[in-house]
């Protein structure tokens, strides 16, 4: 027995160095869609940001204030460095799989009660080990675990398992109140994390059914009463949130009830078709159109509730494929399609949606393996409990122990393989989209954001080409928007405002499409049209300081430079670090002749950013008009020492230089001018201008 224990800590002990190697492809993966709404943004880095993530709600993605406090404190730690993200996140699995296997061996480990026989385990790889192992390694948890912004999964799932432990602890002994607390606590910082994780007080019960056979109201419904209500009450919240601040709702989400029921039960069956054979496991699998499929698709809900019914008929003999299947359903039941999720809108499943669910599948094959092979290692009721055990036959004995040595490893190496292969489509981005669209060649948010990145890779005519199959799949704003941004940086501006304005026939709420045809629009001296892009901009969201700013040049080019100032202070407002809005405030307050004002907002510019030529050589000039010739030649200096070939600065320099009475160094620098640019006609007129050299001495 001390040699099987002594095996036994040395399979816990490689849980952590397994699921690292089965994960390694995804450790050196970078950052991929949506993540950057996770990873904490510059406006929530600082302490004030902590204080937003709890009581700011709208300050992040989703109110998921735990989970954003850590993601706050990893970016304290290793900021934007996307190895240690995915490192936490595989940690917390291996965490949660450790969990799973100490919260089984805690039910298995019971005294049998009256009329039950509990027999000892002498199997190398126990029921609780296995299904842990089987967790760690199931390539479902993929994505999961490799994409960072589900680290949502990953730590609810570890407070879920902390909080079942101490629940189950206390229920089984009832010794005092600080479990029953310490486990509430602990289910409320799950759900702090991610909001699924409020089945878990239907989950305890399920379990407690499982292992008495029936449930009492004093003692186990009363006591999760308050759970109960906590989680219905996080649930409504996220809900709310996920309509009014991530957009879960319109078009997309106007299904009835009929086909919310199709949803769950296609769902259901998917997700474990998916558990028992994982393969072309995809990032967005194809949306489901029930329309025009007939009476037929019925028999996927039908199908579920006529297993319920025949696993009910058979609790008498066991109850734990019930009970398995009961938590594996209400576990998805949050995201089976009776409630609204953003998600939707690409499809109806995802695999990250069972992360927390399959726990009740692969636990019952691994302890339904366990009691198969003759090892239980559960107490089950029954009248075969009082049955005396027969005789050992020993060379059976030995067939059994190799052949359940054997088919577990077998299995598990299986799942550790398929999991690595799919941990290398995290490896980075463009192979991510490029896998995705592999296997759904329909998935046009995927075309779409494929094109993206190899817009920011400069591969344009590329980008382009994936845009244009959004379009052929269905119509879509985005691609518009990106096609139209495409367009703009071709210098083929005509067409790109077409874009935009069909990107804003199709979502007439982009901000971004708004703006950016102002922008173009500009450009094409059409400043009029573009004050107006400018406003609606503004309208949607009125916190955007590119967009004030933006308002406040188109305005000044309009002549309207009181209007201009105010919402270039009004972009300062909501970012006073804005460099570029600075300047350009500055650029006004100088047309209009209040240059000590300029000078105050070029000083700010410059200690804001002082990498900018431009913005040295705009201060001092407004220095020269103010007759603070050293301060300006200090800033011309600047300028030069940033850009050694910028003519102009060596120009201002130059004739600063002569206004101070530095006839020489002037003519250095004009000359200095004339080399980098020999048609430059300003700094030729200004160096013949210069008196002539003093001759020899006589």
């Amino acid at each position: 027995m001390a040699r099987l224990d002594s095996n036994r800590l040395r399979l816990a002990l490689l849980f952590l160095p397994v699921t690292l190697a089965a994960y390694l492809p995804a450790l050196g993966g970078g950052f991929i869609w949506n993540d950057s709404d996770y990873v904490t943004r510059p406006a929530l880095r600082g302490i004030g940001g902590l204080w937003r993530i709890w009581f700011d709600v709208g300050a992040t993605q989703q109110y998921y204030p735990l989970l954003h406090s850590a993601f706050w404190l990893e970016h304290r730690l290793w900021g934007d460095a996307a190895f240690g993200y995915h490192l936490v996140n595989v940690l917390l699995h291996a965490t949660a799989a450790c969990l799973l296997v100490t919260v089984l061996r805690n039910l298995v480990a019971r005294e049998p009660a009256p009329g039950q026989q509990g027999t000892g385990n002498s199997s190398f790889l126990d029921g609780p080990l296995l299904a842990g192992l089987i967790f760690a390694l199931h390539p479902v948890c993929v994505e999961s675990v490799a994409w960072i912004s589900e680290q949502k999964n990953t730590l609810s799932t570890v407070f879920y398992l902390l909080a079942a432990l101490a629940y189950l602890k206390w229920s089984a002994r009832r010794p005092g109140a600080s479990l029953y607390f310490l486990g509430l606590a602990l289910f409320i910082a799950a759900l702090l994390s991610k909001t699924v994780t409020a089945t878990l007080p239907g989950a305890l019960l399920v379990v407690l059914w499982w292992r008495k056979g029936r449930l009492s109201w004093r003692e186990d419904v009363l006591p999760l009463v308050p759970w109960f209500a906590i989680g219905a009450a996080s649930g409504l919240f996220t809900g709310w949130v996920e309509k009014r601040y991530v957009g879960a709702h319109g078009a997309a989400f106007d299904i009835g009830l009929a086909e919310r029921c199709l949803v769950a039960g296609r769902g259901a069956w998917f997700y474990l078709g998916k558990l028992v054979w994982p393969a072309d496991l995809i990032f967005i699998y194809p949306r489901w159109d029930f329309h025009g499929a007939g009476a037929l698709q019925f028999l996927w809900p039908i199908g579920v509730l006529a297993m319920i019914a025949a696993l009910w008929a058979i609790r008498a003999r066991t109850r734990a494929p019930l009970a398995a299947l009961l938590f594996f359903l209400g576990s998805l039941f949050p995201v089976c399609g009776f409630f609204n999720l953003y998600a939707f809108i690409y499809s109806y499943v995802a695999d990250h949606w069972q992360y927390l669910p399959c726990i009740g599948i692969i636990s019952l094959a691994a302890l339904g393996w366990e009691k198969a092979i003759g090892s239980p290692g559960i107490a089950t009721p029954g009248p075969s409990a009082k049955r005396p055990p027969p005789p050992p036959n020993h060379q059976l004995l030995i067939t059994n122990y190799s052949f359940q040595r054997i088919v577990p490893l077998v299995v598990i190496c299986a799942l550790a393989i398929l999991t690595y292969r799919q941990s290398g489509m995290y490896r980075d981005i463009e192979t991510f989209y490029r896998r995705t669209i592999e296997r759904n060649p329909d998935c046009w948010m995927a075309e779409n954001n494929l094109g993206v990145t190899l817009e920011n890779e400069g591969r344009l005519d590329e980008a382009y080409l994936h845009y244009n199959r959004v379009l052929r799949i269905q119509p879509d704003a985005r691609a518009h928007y990106n096609m139209g941004v495409i367009l703009r940086r071709q210098g083929r501006k005509e067409g790109a405002v077409a874009q935009f304005e069909e990107s804003l026939r199709l979502d007439s709420t982009s901000a971004d499409a708004h703006n950016n045809l102002g922008s173009t629009l500009g450009e094409l001296g059409r400043t009029r049209d573009a004050v107006a892009q400018f406003r609606l901009a503004a309208a949607i969201e009125p916190d955007s300081a590119k967009i004030r700013q933006n308002l406040g040049v188109a305005l000044a080019q309009e002549g309207d430079f009181d209007g201009a100032i105010d919402s270039l202070r009004q972009a300062l407002r909501i970012l006073p670090d804005f460099a570029e809005c600075q300047a350009n405030l500055a650029a006004v307050l100088r047309h209009e002749g209040r240059y000590p004002e300029a000078i105050a907002a070029l000083r700010r510019a410059v200690r804001i950013d002082p990498r900018v030529p431009e913005t040295h050589l705009n201060l001092a000039t407004a220095l020269a008009i103010e007759k603070e010739y050293d301060a300006a030649e200090a800033e011309l200096r600047a300028a030069v020492g940033l850009n050694p070939n910028y003519a102009e600065a060596h120009f201002f320099l130059g004739a600063v230089l002569a206004r101070m009475g530095r006839i020489e160094e002037a003519r250095r620098e004009l000359n200095e001018a004339l080399r980098i640019n020999p048609g430059f006609e300003k700094a030729r007129e200004s160096l013949d201008r210069l008196p002539p050299p003093a001759g020899p001495a006589e």
